[in-house]
């Protein structure tokens, strides 16, 4: 395994920086400033159209769907790097498209959906035209067991009908989120790994409604939120499914695997500049007479973030040469390693850089209160820490079985 970055990541690795110093944390300083009334009403909520003109100017410079290897031409550890940069800042993933849930939406319908679904979803998703949802966790059972999963998916001559309740559906409350998809049961009487399928669902889908946005800590996230979203009779033709039905739990592995490594990609990145962040205010503040770095453990908590960095950004780098020789597949173990360390460090690492700030780190007036947010999300989406602890501890037994 060769830790040298490659001459193309490289280059683009100057290009994204440039990018983000020129245009991604001059414009994040703006919003950060400004007074914006967050509140749970999706339907008066709008697209920010700075955004809008830095996406444009991201697609012109190429800084454009990095994460599909197919269109970038770049592999998971070349992506890795340029993923980081991006995690410095959280609007920069969507500047990029490069941002969840729509990259994995993105990579379902290139490895499993047919013709027609590419040209109706993927095209406009890979334009930047259109945003997307996904639909799998549900209210009423543990969602860390997909296989509770109680929305159903019955066929009905050439149509389906839809019927279920899901929640925590990041960015439903886009106004320019046009599709959902849909994750429900279809066949109970299968193989517990063949009974769901996943569906392609227009968000204008009679019988399809946003009951409500669901605040973290408090907070709306507009205007892009984390939606509760009801199916009631929502009658699809047969089109609409992806790769048939009992394919569901198939396309949720090819899904997840990638997704869950550009998290951790971009955690590494959101950790680093936590640790920067920490450093400078530890450097200018003074408080009883010395600068913050000198006072109690402030050395050994840098130390300590320096080196767990470092040490997860090398587990991420070979989950990521892993995916690309041998496959997600062949990654399992590595996938849910990263999963539960990158972001458990990052919130240490972004709390104690909050902690150095006093009363500061808690306010708008840096990035490092949201950034918390994030990082404490990830610790349960795509899958909650003791789940993937559950795998790593699954394949490492197997290899002591007789």
């Amino acid at each position: 395994m060769n830790f040298e970055h490659s001459p193309k990541a490289k280059e683009m690795m100057q290009r994204m920086e440039k990018f983000m110093h020129e245009h991604v944390f001059p414009l994040e300083n703006i919003l950060l400033k400004e007074t914006r009334f967050d509140n749970g009403n999706w339907k008066t909520w709008k697209p920010d159209e700075r955004i809008e003109v830095l996406k444009q100017k991201a697609k012109a410079e190429g800084l454009w769907n990095l994460f599909l290897p197919p269109l970038s031409g770049l592999s998971n550890a070349e992506y890795a790097p340029l993923a980081e940069i991006s995690g410095h800042s959280l609007i920069a993933p969507e500047i990029f498209n490069c941002n969840a849930p729509d990259t994995g939406n993105m990579e379902v319908l290139w490895k499993y959906g047919n013709e027609e679904q590419k040209e109706k979803w993927l095209k406009p998703l890979l334009d930047g035209k259109i945003r997307s949802a996904f639909c799998m966790t549900e209210p009423d059972v543990a969602s860390s067991d997909a296989t509770n999963m109680q929305a159903t998916i019955t066929e009905d001559g050439d149509e389906i009908i839809l019927n279920g309740t899901k929640w925590w559906s990041t960015g439903i409350g886009n106004p320019n989120c046009k599709v959902a998809i849909f994750m429900g049961l279809s066949n109970p009487d299968a193989h517990k790994y063949l009974r769901h399928s996943m569906v392609l669902v227009p968000l204008d889908a009679i019988g399809l409604t946003i009951e409500r946005m669901l605040p973290v800590f408090g907070a709306y996230d507009p205007p892009y939120g984390h939606g509760e979203v009801s199916f009631k009779n929502v009658r699809l033709p047969k089109s609409a499914v992806i790769a048939g039905l009992g394919k569901g739990f198939e396309i949720a592995q090819g899904r997840l695997g990638p997704g869950r490594i550009h998290h951790c990609m971009r955690q590494i990145g959101a950790a680093e500049r936590a640790l920067k962040m920490m450093i400078e205010r530890s450097m200018d503040r003074v408080a009883f007479g010395k600068p913050l770095v000198n006072l109690g453990g402030n050395r050994d908590i840098i130390a300590n973030a320096r080196i767990d960095i470092d040490m997860a950004r090398l587990l991420v780098m070979k989950t990521a040469f892993l995916i690309d020789t041998v496959g997600t597949m062949g990654a399992l173990s590595e996938v849910s390693q990263i999963k539960v360390v990158v972001p458990n460090i990052a919130c240490r690492i972004i709390d104690e850089a909050m902690q150095m700030h006093g009363g500061k780190g808690m306010s708008n007036d840096t990035p490092l209160a949201a950034m918390y947010a994030y990082a404490r999300i990830l610790r349960l989406a795509d899958g909650p820490d003791e789940v993937h602890r559950g795998v790593v501890a699954r394949i490492e037994l197997a290899k002591y079985k007789k």
